[in-house]
């Protein structure tokens, strides 16, 4: 097959994804990496290089998204959908949508701006403020208390937009849990809303629930490689994040799993772009 990966600088020496090239590679398939943030890409190359599939390694408003878009607008096939990709890179968006479908995530409040949580309602603490665009876990706030607020919304502050969401009481620690084109892995992690509470990243057993909830998330979404965080809560287990093509840390043999599921996803037959043809004159 012929693979084209899209790769913003900070995974440019990351395992995931240049381990994941490399394997492929070594298993006979031809692989074109693409930088966008260092590269001027001709958009003729997403007619002329036939490649089978795109792969997008970037942050949440990475320079690829667009390239990734404009392969799936000409009919190359995208790992994962460009509008998958899209749909959850917005975290606002990705709260709705899951709200809407009835999937366990907190209710959400969206503010233009960090000054704008200032108005949150005293009923509604503790809370959990954190920027739209973000990823890692990083400039995540638990807020205990309107007075705690301010340092919050200090810190948020030219980040764009935030979301306010309920916080969820649990036992202070996350799981991430990845989904590879179905195949469903857990991990133990830290959360980043309970530092103190350090634990050893490692995978755990995946609870019939727990799999039915990452499940819906993918269907719902079109995700088919993706990671979700999850806490359990007094009700069950919660959706605080969701993340395409994530690291897949602590997944057992991630290289060569990921690999085979792109492999296998990029072989599905291809869905035609809509749109109008045109003759050039």
């Amino acid at each position: 097959m012929k693979l084209c990966f899209l790769v913003e600088d900070k995974y440019r020496r990351d395992g995931m994804p240049l381990d994941l090239i490399g394997r492929l590679s070594a298993w006979g398939h031809e692989v074109d990496v693409v930088e966008p943030g260092r590269s001027l890409v001709p958009l003729d190359v997403l007619r002329r290089r036939g490649h089978d599939a795109w792969i997008l390694k970037t942050v949440s408003e990475g320079p690829g998204l667009s390239l990734l878009d404009a392969a799936a607008a000409c009919g190359i096939t995208t790992i994962n959908d460009a509008r998958a990709v899209r749909s959850v890179r917005d975290k606002a968006v990705a709260a709705a949508v899951a709200r809407r479908c009835a999937l366990p995530v907190p209710e959400t409040l969206y503010a233009a701006v960090a000054d704008v949580v200032d108005v949150v309602d005293p009923d509604r603490y503790p809370i959990v403020v954190k920027p739209v665009a973000g990823h890692a876990g990083k400039s995540v706030h638990l807020v205990r208390t309107p007075d705690e607020l301010a340092a919050a919304r200090d810190a948020l502050r030219g980040t764009g937009a935030v979301l306010v969401q309920s916080y969820v009481p649990n036992s202070g620690v996350d799981y991430k849990v990845y989904s590879l084109g179905g195949d469903i892995h857990a991990t133990l992690r830290t959360s980043p809303l309970h530092p103190d509470r350090a634990v050893r990243p490692r995978e755990v057993p995946v609870p019939d629930d727990m799999a039915r909830t990452v499940a819906g998330i993918g269907e719902v979404f079109g995700l088919d490689l993706f990671g979700v965080d999850v806490v359990e809560g007094p009700d069950g287990w919660v959706v605080v994040d969701v993340n395409d093509f994530p690291s897949f840390r602590a997944v057992p043999d991630a290289v060569d799993r990921v690999a085979r599921t792109i492999l296998r996803l990029a072989a599905r037959p291809v869905v035609p772009p809509q749109g109008r043809s045109w003759t050039a004159v």
